[in-house]
């Protein structure tokens, strides 16, 4: 059985953040998914680049503002650690508490973003929503955010 871990950005999430995001950077959004999470921060007014390319060959833009491919946080952290980049990610609130993510910035600033209300991603297999598909997220994320500078290492989202 195939794993699919295509869960699409909605709007409103890059909404929420927009006061938080550098607006005189160019963000590269690396996952390309469905391609609307690019056009949603360009039309937020963003210089954004957004392709389907490979993560781990390319390094584009001033900063990363994206929604990962939860399956896979392991090595793209290893890499943004590397590429020594401002970002902005959205994961599962339980990432902060491994031992992958403790090892790798325990010693560095990271901040967090809790948005007020739970994200509700759309699912995509082969492309398309399921039928049975119900946008109701089961689990809590935050913006884990590095190298950002806000002035509290807590940011706490209110509509």
């Amino acid at each position: 059985m195939a794993t699919h871990d295509d869960y699409m950005t909605p709007k409103y999430a890059w909404e929420n953040i927009k006061h938080l995001i550098p607006n005189d950077k160019s963000i590269w959004e690396p996952f390309y998914g469905d391609g609307e999470s690019g056009k949603d921060l360009t039309d937020l007014g963003f210089n954004v680049i957004h392709q389907d390319i490979d993560f781990f060959e390319n390094d584009l833009g001033d900063i990363i503002v994206t929604n990962p491919p939860f399956s896979n946080i392991p090595k793209i952290l290893e890499r943004l650690v590397k590429l020594n980049k401002p970002f902005i990610m959205i994961m599962p609130t339980p990432k902060l508490t491994t031992q992958y993510f403790r090892k790798l910035f325990e010693n560095k600033k990271i901040q967090i973003v809790i948005p007020r209300k739970r994200i509700q991603f759309k699912k995509l297999v082969n492309g398309e929503v399921p039928k049975d598909w119900k946008s109701q997220c089961a689990f809590d994320c935050f913006y884990y955010c590095w190298q950002m500078n806000f002035p509290n290492d807590i940011v706490w989202l209110h509509e």
